[in-house]
Protein backbone atom coordinates (compact mmCIF):
# COMPACT_ATOMS: atom_id res chain seq x y z
CA UNK A 1 0.00 0.00 0.00
CA UNK A 2 1.24 3.50 -0.79
CA UNK A 3 0.56 6.01 1.85
CA UNK A 4 0.95 9.63 1.53
CA UNK A 5 1.17 12.11 4.00
CA UNK A 6 0.18 15.59 3.30
CA UNK A 7 2.04 18.41 5.16
CA UNK A 8 1.21 20.83 2.31
CA UNK A 9 0.81 24.71 4.29
CA UNK A 10 1.27 22.82 7.50
CA UNK A 11 5.19 21.79 7.57
CA UNK A 12 7.03 19.94 10.03
CA UNK A 13 8.94 20.89 13.16
CA UNK A 14 10.30 19.99 16.10
CA UNK A 15 6.86 19.80 18.34
CA UNK A 16 4.89 16.42 19.05
CA UNK A 17 2.41 16.48 16.17
CA UNK A 18 5.65 16.40 13.83
CA UNK A 19 7.48 13.95 15.97
CA UNK A 20 4.23 11.69 16.23
CA UNK A 21 3.83 11.51 12.57
CA UNK A 22 7.55 10.76 11.69
CA UNK A 23 6.88 8.04 13.80
CA UNK A 24 4.00 6.71 12.23
CA UNK A 25 5.50 7.11 8.85
CA UNK A 26 8.08 4.89 9.95
CA UNK A 27 6.34 1.97 11.64
CA UNK A 28 4.22 2.17 8.50
CA UNK A 29 7.34 1.73 6.24
CA UNK A 30 8.86 -0.70 8.62
CA UNK A 31 5.19 -2.85 8.08
CA UNK A 32 6.15 -3.25 4.69
CA UNK A 33 4.28 -0.03 3.18
CA UNK A 34 5.65 2.82 0.91
CA UNK A 35 4.94 5.44 2.79
CA UNK A 36 5.84 9.04 1.32
CA UNK A 37 6.08 12.77 3.50
CA UNK A 38 5.30 15.47 1.11
CA UNK A 39 4.87 19.09 2.51
CA UNK A 40 5.77 22.72 0.15
CA UNK A 41 8.80 23.49 2.53
CA UNK A 42 11.95 22.21 3.95
CA UNK A 43 11.57 19.84 7.03
CA UNK A 44 12.87 21.36 10.10
CA UNK A 45 12.39 18.03 12.19
CA UNK A 46 15.58 17.08 13.89
CA UNK A 47 14.03 15.50 17.35
CA UNK A 48 14.65 11.81 14.88
CA UNK A 49 15.27 10.40 11.50
CA UNK A 50 12.87 10.53 9.06
CA UNK A 51 13.62 7.20 7.53
CA UNK A 52 10.52 7.62 4.57
CA UNK A 53 11.24 9.96 1.54
CA UNK A 54 10.57 13.50 2.28
CA UNK A 55 9.35 15.15 -0.99
CA UNK A 56 9.34 19.32 -0.81
CA UNK A 57 6.28 19.46 -3.53
CA UNK A 58 4.35 22.46 -4.97
CA UNK A 59 0.90 20.25 -6.22
CA UNK A 60 -0.53 17.78 -4.30
CA UNK A 61 -1.13 15.61 -7.59
CA UNK A 62 2.40 15.88 -7.95
CA UNK A 63 1.98 12.84 -6.27
CA UNK A 64 0.04 8.97 -6.58
CA UNK A 65 -0.77 6.74 -4.09
CA UNK A 66 -3.41 4.29 -2.67
CA UNK A 67 -4.03 6.37 0.06
CA UNK A 68 -3.68 9.74 1.49
CA UNK A 69 -3.32 12.11 4.44
CA UNK A 70 -4.74 15.42 5.71
CA UNK A 71 -2.19 16.06 8.66
CA UNK A 72 -3.93 19.51 9.29
CA UNK A 73 -6.73 21.33 8.64
CA UNK A 74 -4.26 23.48 6.45
CA UNK A 75 -3.32 20.69 4.33
CA UNK A 76 -6.84 19.90 3.98
CA UNK A 77 -7.81 21.99 1.21
CA UNK A 78 -4.97 19.94 -0.88
CA UNK A 79 -6.01 16.82 0.29
CA UNK A 80 -9.43 17.33 -1.38
CA UNK A 81 -8.08 18.40 -4.71
CA UNK A 82 -5.91 14.70 -4.19
CA UNK A 83 -7.49 12.86 -7.52
CA UNK A 84 -6.02 9.58 -4.69
CA UNK A 85 -9.78 8.04 -4.18
CA UNK A 86 -8.85 6.79 -0.60
CA UNK A 87 -8.50 10.27 1.83
CA UNK A 88 -8.49 10.56 5.16
CA UNK A 89 -8.26 13.27 7.82
CA UNK A 90 -6.33 12.27 10.45
CA UNK A 91 -7.19 14.92 13.43
CA UNK A 92 -4.68 15.24 16.09
CA UNK A 93 -5.89 18.60 17.62
CA UNK A 94 -8.79 20.96 17.51
CA UNK A 95 -7.07 23.77 15.47
CA UNK A 96 -8.73 26.59 16.63
CA UNK A 97 -5.57 28.81 16.78
CA UNK A 98 -5.37 28.54 12.97
CA UNK A 99 -9.02 29.42 12.81
CA UNK A 100 -12.22 29.92 14.50
CA UNK A 101 -14.09 26.97 15.62
CA UNK A 102 -17.42 27.57 13.39
CA UNK A 103 -14.92 27.95 10.51
CA UNK A 104 -12.95 24.78 11.35
CA UNK A 105 -15.85 22.64 11.85
CA UNK A 106 -17.19 23.60 8.51
CA UNK A 107 -14.25 22.77 6.37
CA UNK A 108 -13.69 19.28 8.46
CA UNK A 109 -18.14 18.74 7.46
CA UNK A 110 -17.40 19.95 3.77
CA UNK A 111 -14.34 17.56 3.60
CA UNK A 112 -15.13 14.25 1.72
CA UNK A 113 -12.03 12.69 4.03
CA UNK A 114 -12.86 9.86 6.25
CA UNK A 115 -12.10 11.59 9.92
CA UNK A 116 -9.59 9.41 12.42
CA UNK A 117 -8.66 10.86 15.62
CA UNK A 118 -5.97 10.43 17.83
CA UNK A 119 -8.27 10.70 21.40
CA UNK A 120 -11.45 10.42 23.32
CA UNK A 121 -11.88 13.98 23.70
CA UNK A 122 -11.33 14.61 19.87
CA UNK A 123 -13.99 12.24 18.91
CA UNK A 124 -16.64 13.83 21.52
CA UNK A 125 -15.78 17.19 20.40
CA UNK A 126 -16.41 16.28 16.77
CA UNK A 127 -19.41 14.20 17.98
CA UNK A 128 -20.98 17.48 19.43
CA UNK A 129 -20.98 18.92 15.68
CA UNK A 130 -22.77 14.97 14.08
CA UNK A 131 -19.17 14.13 12.88
CA UNK A 132 -18.44 10.60 13.24
CA UNK A 133 -14.87 9.48 13.57
CA UNK A 134 -12.74 6.72 14.26
CA UNK A 135 -9.91 6.76 17.13
CA UNK A 136 -6.66 5.22 16.09
CA UNK A 137 -3.31 6.87 18.97
CA UNK A 138 -0.26 6.39 17.47
CA UNK A 139 1.07 4.53 20.34
CA UNK A 140 3.96 4.37 22.51
CA UNK A 141 7.77 3.64 22.58
CA UNK A 142 7.98 0.97 25.33
CA UNK A 143 11.27 0.27 24.36
CA UNK A 144 12.29 4.43 25.01
CA UNK A 145 10.51 5.70 27.77
CA UNK A 146 10.75 2.72 30.77
CA UNK A 147 11.49 2.47 34.60
CA UNK A 148 15.20 3.02 35.33
CA UNK A 149 14.43 2.83 39.22
CA UNK A 150 16.86 5.56 40.16
CA UNK A 151 13.43 7.73 41.59
CA UNK A 152 14.06 6.24 45.55
CA UNK A 153 17.46 7.78 45.42
CA UNK A 154 15.29 11.17 45.64
CA UNK A 155 16.74 13.80 48.71
CA UNK A 156 13.32 15.98 48.08
CA UNK A 157 10.13 15.43 45.81
CA UNK A 158 10.48 16.53 42.28
CA UNK A 159 7.67 18.04 40.11
CA UNK A 160 7.84 18.04 36.55
CA UNK A 161 6.49 19.56 33.70
CA UNK A 162 6.89 20.69 30.32
CA UNK A 163 7.89 24.14 29.49
CA UNK A 164 5.68 26.15 26.78
CA UNK A 165 6.05 30.46 25.83
CA UNK A 166 4.10 32.14 23.44
CA UNK A 167 0.55 33.22 23.11
CA UNK A 168 -0.09 29.92 20.97
CA UNK A 169 0.84 27.93 24.30
CA UNK A 170 -1.03 30.01 26.38
CA UNK A 171 -3.52 26.53 26.41
CA UNK A 172 -0.98 24.57 28.02
CA UNK A 173 -0.95 26.66 31.61
CA UNK A 174 2.62 26.69 32.31
CA UNK A 175 2.07 29.30 34.47
CA UNK A 176 -0.19 26.87 36.52
CA UNK A 177 2.72 24.92 36.90
CA UNK A 178 5.42 27.74 38.18
CA UNK A 179 2.42 29.47 40.49
CA UNK A 180 2.22 26.06 42.26
CA UNK A 181 5.84 25.22 42.91
CA UNK A 182 5.92 28.58 43.74
CA UNK A 183 3.17 28.24 46.53
CA UNK A 184 4.37 24.48 47.52
CA UNK A 185 7.77 25.23 48.14
CA UNK A 186 7.20 27.53 51.02
CA UNK A 187 5.74 24.32 52.79
CA UNK A 188 7.62 21.33 51.89
CA UNK A 189 10.99 20.29 50.55
CA UNK A 190 10.35 20.43 46.49
CA UNK A 191 12.29 20.56 43.30
CA UNK A 192 11.37 21.09 39.87
CA UNK A 193 11.94 19.78 36.84
CA UNK A 194 10.93 20.73 33.23
CA UNK A 195 11.61 19.99 29.63
CA UNK A 196 10.77 22.07 26.22
CA UNK A 197 11.19 23.33 23.32
CA UNK A 198 10.33 26.86 23.36
CA UNK A 199 13.18 28.54 24.84
CA UNK A 200 14.13 28.73 28.02
CA UNK A 201 12.00 29.82 31.52
CA UNK A 202 13.38 32.92 32.95
CA UNK A 203 12.44 32.00 36.41
CA UNK A 204 14.83 29.43 38.22
CA UNK A 205 14.65 25.99 37.71
CA UNK A 206 15.98 22.83 39.30
CA UNK A 207 16.53 21.60 35.80
CA UNK A 208 15.46 22.30 32.59
CA UNK A 209 16.50 20.42 29.26
CA UNK A 210 15.77 22.13 26.24
CA UNK A 211 15.13 19.90 22.94
CA UNK A 212 16.40 16.87 25.09
CA UNK A 213 17.26 13.47 23.64
CA UNK A 214 14.98 10.57 24.16
CA UNK A 215 17.67 9.12 26.59
CA UNK A 216 17.79 12.47 28.41
CA UNK A 217 14.05 12.15 28.32
CA UNK A 218 13.71 9.51 29.91
CA UNK A 219 16.16 9.99 32.75
CA UNK A 220 14.30 13.39 33.28
CA UNK A 221 10.63 11.23 33.79
CA UNK A 222 12.61 8.91 36.07
CA UNK A 223 13.44 11.53 38.46
CA UNK A 224 9.94 13.14 38.85
CA UNK A 225 7.82 11.65 41.06
CA UNK A 226 4.60 13.72 40.82
CA UNK A 227 3.93 15.14 36.38
CA UNK A 228 1.86 18.08 36.26
CA UNK A 229 -0.14 18.35 33.18
CA UNK A 230 -2.92 21.31 33.33
CA UNK A 231 -3.36 21.74 29.70
CA UNK A 232 -6.68 22.46 28.29
CA UNK A 233 -6.65 22.30 24.82
CA UNK A 234 -4.86 18.75 23.45
CA UNK A 235 -5.87 15.77 21.25
CA UNK A 236 -3.92 12.92 22.93
CA UNK A 237 -1.40 14.80 25.17
CA UNK A 238 1.89 12.72 25.13
CA UNK A 239 3.95 13.51 28.06
CA UNK A 240 1.59 12.52 30.61
CA UNK A 241 1.84 9.59 29.38
CA UNK A 242 5.53 9.05 28.64
CA UNK A 243 5.57 9.92 32.23
CA UNK A 244 3.62 7.19 33.51
CA UNK A 245 5.85 4.89 31.79
CA UNK A 246 8.05 5.42 34.19
CA UNK A 247 6.18 4.80 36.92
CA UNK A 248 5.81 8.41 37.53
CA UNK A 249 2.58 9.71 38.99
CA UNK A 250 0.52 11.99 36.71
CA UNK A 251 -2.23 15.29 37.92
CA UNK A 252 -4.39 16.62 35.42
CA UNK A 253 -7.61 18.70 35.70
CA UNK A 254 -11.15 17.88 33.84
CA UNK A 255 -10.82 20.17 31.29
CA UNK A 256 -12.76 18.37 28.27
CA UNK A 257 -9.78 18.34 26.03
CA UNK A 258 -6.99 17.57 28.59
CA UNK A 259 -5.53 15.40 26.48
CA UNK A 260 -5.68 12.74 29.39
CA UNK A 261 -8.86 11.30 29.27
CA UNK A 262 -7.42 8.14 27.28
CA UNK A 263 -5.16 6.84 29.55
CA UNK A 264 -6.26 9.00 33.76
CA UNK A 265 -8.66 7.88 35.43
CA UNK A 266 -9.24 9.05 38.84
CA UNK A 267 -8.02 7.74 41.72
CA UNK A 268 -7.18 4.74 39.57
CA UNK A 269 -4.34 5.85 37.23
CA UNK A 270 -3.44 9.24 38.56
CA UNK A 271 -5.65 12.30 39.82
CA UNK A 272 -8.30 13.86 38.24
CA UNK A 273 -8.65 18.02 39.58
CA UNK A 274 -11.54 19.87 39.18
CA UNK A 275 -10.56 22.56 35.87
CA UNK A 276 -9.43 25.59 38.74
CA UNK A 277 -6.01 25.95 39.74
CA UNK A 278 -7.14 25.52 43.34
CA UNK A 279 -7.78 22.30 42.58
CA UNK A 280 -5.16 20.97 40.90
CA UNK A 281 -3.36 22.32 43.27
CA UNK A 282 -4.81 20.53 45.73
CA UNK A 283 -4.02 17.42 44.03
CA UNK A 284 -0.61 18.24 43.78
CA UNK A 285 -0.60 18.48 47.59
CA UNK A 286 -2.11 15.07 48.27
CA UNK A 287 0.35 13.50 46.39
CA UNK A 288 3.48 14.93 47.83
CA UNK A 289 2.13 13.79 51.42
CA UNK A 290 1.41 10.34 50.31
CA UNK A 291 4.46 8.25 48.84
CA UNK A 292 2.11 5.14 48.61
CA UNK A 293 -0.44 6.86 46.67
CA UNK A 294 2.28 8.38 43.98
CA UNK A 295 3.87 4.64 44.09
CA UNK A 296 0.28 2.83 43.55
CA UNK A 297 -0.62 5.21 40.77
CA UNK A 298 2.42 5.18 38.78
CA UNK A 299 2.61 1.60 38.98
CA UNK A 300 -1.31 1.26 37.80
CA UNK A 301 -0.55 3.97 35.34
CA UNK A 302 1.90 2.54 33.45
CA UNK A 303 0.29 -0.61 32.86
CA UNK A 304 -2.84 1.17 31.21
CA UNK A 305 -0.36 2.76 29.01
CA UNK A 306 1.10 -0.55 28.39
CA UNK A 307 -2.89 -2.31 27.62
CA UNK A 308 -2.79 1.13 24.42
CA UNK A 309 -0.27 -0.45 22.86
CA UNK A 310 3.03 0.10 20.66
CA UNK A 311 3.30 2.13 17.75
CA UNK A 312 3.63 -1.18 15.93
CA UNK A 313 0.71 -2.18 17.84
CA UNK A 314 -1.29 0.76 16.37
CA UNK A 315 0.09 1.34 12.79
CA UNK A 316 -1.68 -2.37 12.36
CA UNK A 317 -4.95 -1.21 13.70
CA UNK A 318 -4.45 1.68 10.90
CA UNK A 319 -3.45 -0.39 8.15
CA UNK A 320 -6.36 -2.36 9.10
CA UNK A 321 -8.70 0.54 9.16
CA UNK A 322 -7.53 1.40 5.36
CA UNK A 323 -8.31 -2.35 4.43
CA UNK A 324 -11.44 -2.20 5.25
CA UNK A 325 -12.95 1.39 3.70
CA UNK A 326 -12.64 0.43 0.15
Amino acid sequence: MKIIFNLLNVGIGNNGGSHSLVKSANILSELGNDVVIVSDGKSQYTWGKIVVPYLKIKDINEVFGDVIIATGIRSLKSTNKSKIKKKYHYIRGHEIWNFPEKELIEKIQESPTIKIVNSICLKNKLKSFNIESTIIRPGYDFNEIFPLNIRGENKKIILGGIFNQGKKRQTKRTEWIFLAYKILKEKYPIELMMYGSDGEPVLFLDKYLKDPTIEEKNKLYNMIDIWLSPSELEGLHIPPAEALLTECSVVTTNAKMSGTEDYIINDQTGLVSENNFNSFLSCIEILINHKMIRKELGKSGREKILSLGSRKDNMLKMIEFFGRNE
